[in-house]
């Protein structure tokens, strides 16, 4: 059970939560992952530090009231510069939509979205330095980007955060992994025929469990949907589902992942 100090900058160091129901969020989360909360002040929407065992493995927070946006998981990128990654995120085709801005004295923060649409985050730490466990079941495990031109939102990313794509071969599927050096950043996903029209890009966020299809049926109890039957990947055994307010996540039993370890 070690603890992450640091996150290798150009990885994923931190997924956190919006929605509009966060007392219920906290019991559902609370009991599909086993974490315990730590609930912030209201000027902070009561932003939520989500930990397993005592360490940070997430965040959530209330989704303002009116907000235009739906409830969801995000992804962010650990950056050394904010200000200067939103100038590459610009030069590289994307557009900024939040920031660069402090939050206190824990770090700043940007957020954005790639040339074909899918919204991440950038956090540049100083005394929050994201997730402190991953790879546990309860805590994160892998983060993908799921879009219409795999080509070109891999190549942003190679961009902006120093990456390189390498091609997988997975019959049937167009899917890049992303690398940083020794370390594995994510996947990215073309989205096919398949998928339907109205899901828009987006990062997904996938959680590791000791037990996927015991932790579908705690969705489900919970009032939650499976979207994605389990299915097995030379990786693992996998389903997408959604908690109760429409906020779509990967639920994730282990065999193998590329090294993605962030110490």
């Amino acid at each position: 059970m070690s603890t992450i100090e640091r996150h290798t900058p150009g990885t994923v160091s931190w997924v956190d939560l919006m929605t509009p129901d966060l007392e219920g969020a906290l019991k559902f989360y609370g009991s599909i992952f086993g974490w315990t909360f730590e609930v912030g002040p209201a000027e902070l929407h009561y932003y939520t530090t989500c930990s397993l065992g005592g360490r940070r493995a997430a965040g959530m927070s209330k989704r303002p009231e009116g907000a235009a946006f739906p409830s969801l998981w995000s992804v962010y990128f650990d950056g050394e510069d904010a200000a200067q990654l939103a100038e590459s995120v610009r030069a590289s085709g994307g557009q900024i939509m939040t920031g660069p801005m402090d939050v206190m004295d824990f770090g700043r923060m940007l957020v954005a979205s790639d040339p074909t649409g899918a919204v991440f985050g950038v956090w540049e730490p100083k005394n929050h330095t994201g997730a402190q466990v991953i790879h546990e079941p309860g805590s994160m495990i892998w983060h993908e980007v799921n879009t219409r031109d795999h080509r070109k939102a891999a190549d942003f990313y190679c961009r902006v955060f120093g990456l390189e794509a390498r091609k997988m071969e997975v019959p049937g599927v167009d899917y890049m992994t992303l690398h940083k050096g020794d370390k594995t950043a994510g996947g990215v996903l073309q989205m096919n025929e398949h998928w339907p029209a109205a899901i828009p890009p987006h990062w997904m966020a996938y959680f590791a469990v000791a037990d996927v299809d015991a932790s579908i049926a705690q969705v489900e109890k919970l009032g939650g949907k499976m979207q994605v039957p389990a299915f097995d990947t030379p990786f693992g055994r996998q389903s997408v589902v959604t908690d109760p307010w429409g906020a779509a996540f990967t639920l994730m039993t282990p065999s193998k992942l590329p090294d993605q370890s962030s110490g």
